[in-house]
C-alpha cells in the first residue's frame, strides 16, 4: 500500500529554517531516520521509505508554498494514491507553538499552500497535519512571523516536536487516521 506524504514548505536555503518550512523538516527527519535521501524531481524533491510494509512517498514541493497543489496533483497521479492516502504536513498559526493536531479534511484556514491543494485537486476532505507555530505576533505581521526563524524558546524543543510529527506519519499510514487521532491528537 502507497501513501503520499507532502511536506509544505518554500525551497531554498533563505527558508530552510523558516516557521512556514516545517512539513520539510518534518520530512527531512523521516527520510534520515530511513539512511534516505531526497532527489530533485518534477515539482518537487522526493524519496520513497518504507513502515510496515507500507510505502511513503516523501515529496516537498519546488513550486513555492503558493502553488503546492501542482506538485501534489502531479505525485498523487504519478504514483497512483488515492486522496485518502494523502497526508499534508504544514504549519498552522491557529495551534500553540509545537502542537500537533491530524484531521481527516478541513479548510484551508487562510493558508495559502492548503487553499491552492484544495483548489487544485479539487476538494477539502483530505488529511492533514497540522503542526503549531504559534500567533506570537502583532496584526499585520503574519507573512514575518511565519517567514521568521525559530525563537530560541521554540529551539529548545523543535527537534522533539519534528519527532512526534514523524510518529504521528508513521501511525497514520500503519492504524490508519482515526485511531492515530485518538493516540496523538491533544498532546
Amino acid at each position: 500500500m502507497k501513501y503520499l506524504i507532502v511536506g509544505l514548505g518554500n525551497p531554498g536555503v533563505k527558508y530552510e529554517n523558516t516557521r512556514h518550512n516545517i512539513g520539510f523538516k518534518v520530512l527531512d527527519a523521516l527520510a534520515g531516520a530511513s539512511n534516505t535521501s531526497f532527489k530533485s524531481d518534477r515539482y518537487a524533491d522526493t524519496c520513497q521509505i518504507k513502515h510496515k510494509g507500507r510505502i511513503l512517498v516523501l515529496v516537498k514541493p519546488t513550486t513555492f508554498m503558493n502553488l503546492s497543489g501542482k506538485a501534489v496533483n502531479y505525485w498523487l497521479k504519478a504514483e497512483k494514491i488515492p486522496v485518502d492516502n494523502l497526508l499534508v504536513v504544514t504549519d498552522d498559526i491557529a495551534l500553540p507553538y509545537g502542537k500537533l493536531r491530524l484531521k481527516p479534511k478541513g479548510s484551508d484556514g487562510g493558508h495559502n499552500g492548503l487553499k491552492d491543494i484544495q483548489h487544485t485537486i479539487n476538494t477539502t476532505k483530505y488529511p492533514r497535519l497540522r503542526f503549531g507555530v504559534g500567533n506570537d505576533f502583532f496584526k499585520g505581521q503574519q507573512v514575518s512571523h511565519v517567514l521568521g526563524e525559530w525563537d530560541f524558546e521554540e529551539l529548545k524543543t523543535l527537534e522533539e516536536r519534528i519527532e512526534q510529527a514523524g510518529e504521528i506519519v508513521k501511525s497514520f499510514t500503519s492504524i490508519g487516521i482515526q485511531y492515530t487521532m485518538n493516540q496523538f491528537n491533544g498532546k
